[in-house]
């Protein structure tokens, strides 16, 4: 089958591949219509399903890519359906035999169990699937107007969530397999987008469904990843292969990039601090980083642990950095005002591969992507202790979440094709910091 790449260790776990967290990762995606030679069909069990997939491999990869790889059911058929919905041609009598097929021979691998750590705080988890398979939902947006964003990037949309209402709407961009990935908001009510896997960020104008365009102006920054606003108005995002960091000026359209100073450190998640300095995390290093807003000069903080993969950040209104370290298993923190780090083991252990991330006043909230099931995780600093509780769904990982203005929590949970909402029924529940 074939692969399109993305984010370094970016897969799902029912979708996961076999890669490091030192290299670009890659999914199962794109385009369906090479044969293989003799060579690798010999490498496929016989079986219902065998000569479509043997049929259906790009020539960029291997085919140990698949036979690699391990998922349930449900994995293989939102694998299948993200290949479709990226421009795969399955012929439809053939789904669910290959989906059988690949489930059958390559089965789910195991995980850790989810460590549950029993607490005071009290939640509720409500999941909603979204309207297109396979979308695989990326990152979540809580826009001012309440209602609820996702990136469907493998569908090539957005989507908007009414809670109120219960009601989808999905919004197609007008360049196929643009990739959707990070989304923040205007005052305007714009939803501007990063379009991973065709270098340009976009805004999407909801009122009319139409999107504006800006390319990068650097054919290396080939996938911008996170974006985010400043106080000055400026858009500053991350191009994580592409070893970048950018600004874009909405008021003008232009963009610019500068290299990251550290050879393949993968740019990944941002936040931005109370004086509007934007800083982001180093996945592919053990570093930090910050962004002189006006003259993107970049200052790095090293991390002590070289093993250490920083993967999402947030920030606590003290202006101190909290990130979850994917590699290790551990949730991070650092002072950039004294250089100062502290560390904690996450509960679910080394493989437990934390990911989305977000804090509400000083509590911080993530999510364990390596365990099964997912879990949400919660860590109060004061007492430096977690709670933990398990996705219903199992979560499929989720890659980023957002908290909501009176403290809950909205996740995207990209490989059962879903969000998630995280109400949380007692405990000290503080307004989110703008």
């Amino acid at each position: 089958m074939g692969l399109r790449a993305l984010d370094a260790v970016n897969v799902p776990r029912r979708f996961r591949l076999a890669a490091t967290a030192r290299t670009t990762m890659t999914i199962v995606a794109a385009s369906l219509c090479f044969a293989i030679p003799s060579s690798c069909q010999s490498a496929l069990p016989d079986g219902a399903g065998k000569q479509t997939v043997s049929a259906a491999c790009v020539t960029c990869h291997s085919l140990s890519t698949v036979t690699n790889a391990g998922h349930s059911l449900q994995g293989w058929q939102a694998v299948v359906h993200m290949m479709i919905d990226d421009g795969a041609h399955v012929p439809p009598d053939q789904v669910a035999v290959v989906t059988q097929y690949l489930a059958k021979n390559f089965p789910e691998k195991t995980q850790p169990d989810a460590v549950v750590v029993l607490g005071s705080v009290e939640v509720s988890i409500k999941e909603w699937q979204v309207p297109t398979p396979g979308s695989r939902p990326h990152d979540p947006l809580v826009a001012p107007d309440g209602s609820v964003w996702y990136t469907g990037q493998m569908a090539n949309v957005l989507g908007r969530f009414d809670p109120k209402t219960n009601e989808f709407k999905e919004y197609p961009l007008k360049t196929p397999m643009s990739g959707p990935h990070g989304l923040v908001a205007d005052r305007d009510g714009n939803i501007w987008f990063t379009a991973n896997f065709k270098a340009y960020i976009g805004k999407l104008d909801p009122k009319t469904g139409d999107v504006t365009e800006y390319p990068m102006p650097d054919a290396k920054a080939h996938d911008p990843h996170t974006l985010l606003f400043a106080p000055n108005g400026k858009i500053y995002f991350t191009v994580q292969g592409g070893n970048m960091v950018g600004r874009l000026d909405p008021s003008t359209g232009e963009v610019k990039v500068v290299k990251s100073p550290t050879a393949k450190s993968n740019p990944y998640g941002m936040v931005v601090n109370s004086k509007g300095v934007p800083f982001f995390v180093e996945f592919g290093s053990y570093k930090v980083a910050s962004i002189d807003p006006d003259t993107l000069e970049i200052h790095e903080y090293v991390l002590p642990h070289v093993d250490s993969r920083p993967r999402r950040v947030t920030i606590t209104p003290d202006d101190v950095i909290w990130y979850t370290d994917y590699a290790r298993g551990y949730l991070g923190r650092l002072d950039t005002k004294t250089g100062q780090t502290a560390e904690w083991p996450s509960p679910g252990g080394p493989r437990s591969q934390p990911y989305g991330i977000t804090s509400v006043g000083n509590i911080i909230w993530y999510s364990e992507s390596g365990t099964e099931p997912n879990t949400v995780v919660r860590f109060d600093p004061a007492t430096q202790k977690f709670q933990t509780w398990v996705i219903p769904s199992g979560g499929g990982v989720v890659r980023n979440m957002v908290h909501t203005p009176d403290g809950n929590l909205w996740l995207a949970c990209s490989g059962v094709n879903g969000i998630a909402y995280v109400e949380v029924k007692n405990g000290k529940k503080m307004a989110a910091r703008n």
